[in-house]
Protein backbone atom coordinates (compact mmCIF):
# COMPACT_ATOMS: atom_id res chain seq x y z
CA UNK A 1 0.00 0.00 0.00
CA UNK A 2 2.78 2.42 0.94
CA UNK A 3 4.60 1.76 -2.34
CA UNK A 4 1.41 2.43 -4.30
CA UNK A 5 0.85 5.68 -2.42
CA UNK A 6 4.45 6.73 -2.98
CA UNK A 7 4.23 5.89 -6.68
CA UNK A 8 1.02 7.88 -7.04
CA UNK A 9 2.58 10.83 -5.20
CA UNK A 10 5.54 10.76 -7.60
CA UNK A 11 3.13 10.66 -10.54
CA UNK A 12 1.17 13.54 -9.01
CA UNK A 13 4.38 15.59 -8.82
CA UNK A 14 5.02 14.88 -12.50
CA UNK A 15 1.51 15.21 -13.90
CA UNK A 16 -0.67 16.81 -11.23
CA UNK A 17 -1.02 20.04 -13.18
CA UNK A 18 -2.74 18.07 -15.96
CA UNK A 19 -5.58 17.06 -13.64
CA UNK A 20 -8.69 19.15 -13.11
CA UNK A 21 -8.58 21.46 -10.12
CA UNK A 22 -11.12 19.23 -8.32
CA UNK A 23 -8.99 16.14 -8.96
CA UNK A 24 -5.88 17.96 -7.78
CA UNK A 25 -7.61 19.09 -4.62
CA UNK A 26 -9.11 15.69 -3.80
CA UNK A 27 -5.84 13.88 -4.51
CA UNK A 28 -3.89 16.33 -2.37
CA UNK A 29 -6.31 16.01 0.54
CA UNK A 30 -6.35 12.22 0.38
CA UNK A 31 -2.69 11.42 -0.30
CA UNK A 32 -0.71 14.42 0.89
CA UNK A 33 -2.89 15.64 3.77
CA UNK A 34 -3.88 12.04 4.67
CA UNK A 35 -7.55 12.91 5.17
CA UNK A 36 -10.16 10.17 5.17
CA UNK A 37 -13.00 10.18 2.66
CA UNK A 38 -15.34 11.32 5.46
CA UNK A 39 -13.02 14.22 6.32
CA UNK A 40 -12.72 15.16 2.66
CA UNK A 41 -16.51 15.09 2.30
CA UNK A 42 -16.85 17.37 5.31
CA UNK A 43 -14.12 19.69 4.07
CA UNK A 44 -15.38 19.97 0.48
CA UNK A 45 -19.12 19.53 1.05
CA UNK A 46 -19.18 16.63 -1.39
CA UNK A 47 -20.38 13.13 -0.66
CA UNK A 48 -17.83 10.50 0.29
CA UNK A 49 -18.69 8.75 -2.97
CA UNK A 50 -18.11 11.95 -4.95
CA UNK A 51 -14.73 12.42 -3.31
CA UNK A 52 -13.74 8.81 -3.95
CA UNK A 53 -14.87 9.13 -7.57
CA UNK A 54 -12.63 12.20 -8.10
CA UNK A 55 -9.67 10.50 -6.41
CA UNK A 56 -10.10 7.30 -8.42
CA UNK A 57 -10.27 9.23 -11.70
CA UNK A 58 -7.21 11.25 -10.71
CA UNK A 59 -5.29 8.02 -9.99
CA UNK A 60 -6.32 6.55 -13.33
CA UNK A 61 -5.36 9.72 -15.19
CA UNK A 62 -1.93 9.86 -13.51
CA UNK A 63 -1.22 6.21 -14.34
CA UNK A 64 -2.38 6.78 -17.91
CA UNK A 65 -0.12 9.82 -18.34
CA UNK A 66 2.86 7.84 -17.05
CA UNK A 67 2.12 4.90 -19.34
CA UNK A 68 2.03 7.22 -22.34
CA UNK A 69 4.79 9.68 -21.45
CA UNK A 70 7.02 7.88 -18.95
CA UNK A 71 8.36 11.11 -17.42
CA UNK A 72 8.51 9.82 -13.84
CA UNK A 73 10.40 6.70 -14.92
CA UNK A 74 12.81 8.75 -17.03
CA UNK A 75 13.36 11.22 -14.20
CA UNK A 76 14.11 8.42 -11.74
CA UNK A 77 16.56 6.86 -14.21
CA UNK A 78 18.36 10.17 -14.73
CA UNK A 79 18.55 10.86 -10.98
CA UNK A 80 20.07 7.43 -10.34
CA UNK A 81 22.64 7.96 -13.08
CA UNK A 82 23.52 11.43 -11.79
CA UNK A 83 24.19 9.96 -8.33
CA UNK A 84 26.39 7.26 -9.85
CA UNK A 85 28.30 9.83 -11.92
CA UNK A 86 28.78 11.97 -8.82
CA UNK A 87 30.20 9.02 -6.85
CA UNK A 88 32.61 8.17 -9.69
CA UNK A 89 33.78 11.77 -9.98
CA UNK A 90 34.38 12.02 -6.23
CA UNK A 91 36.54 8.89 -6.40
CA UNK A 92 38.45 10.23 -9.40
CA UNK A 93 38.94 13.58 -7.67
CA UNK A 94 40.39 11.86 -4.62
CA UNK A 95 42.77 9.86 -6.82
CA UNK A 96 43.81 12.86 -8.97
CA UNK A 97 44.23 15.88 -6.67
CA UNK A 98 46.03 17.88 -9.40
CA UNK A 99 42.81 17.89 -11.46
CA UNK A 100 40.62 19.02 -8.57
CA UNK A 101 39.28 22.16 -10.29
CA UNK A 102 37.99 20.23 -13.29
CA UNK A 103 36.34 17.63 -11.08
CA UNK A 104 34.76 20.41 -9.00
CA UNK A 105 33.30 21.94 -12.16
CA UNK A 106 31.84 18.59 -13.21
CA UNK A 107 30.45 17.96 -9.72
CA UNK A 108 28.85 21.41 -9.79
CA UNK A 109 27.20 20.64 -13.13
CA UNK A 110 25.88 17.33 -11.79
CA UNK A 111 24.58 19.06 -8.68
CA UNK A 112 22.79 21.66 -10.81
CA UNK A 113 21.27 18.98 -13.02
CA UNK A 114 20.13 17.06 -9.95
CA UNK A 115 18.48 20.17 -8.53
CA UNK A 116 16.60 20.75 -11.76
CA UNK A 117 15.44 17.11 -11.79
CA UNK A 118 13.94 17.55 -8.30
CA UNK A 119 11.85 20.58 -9.27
Amino acid sequence: MFEKNLRLSVLFDAYGSLLTSDQQNMFDLYYNEDLSLAEIAEHTRLSRQGGRYAIKHAEEALINYEEKLGLAKKTEYLQENLLTAEEILKTLKANHPNESNEFDRLLSLISSAGSIMKE
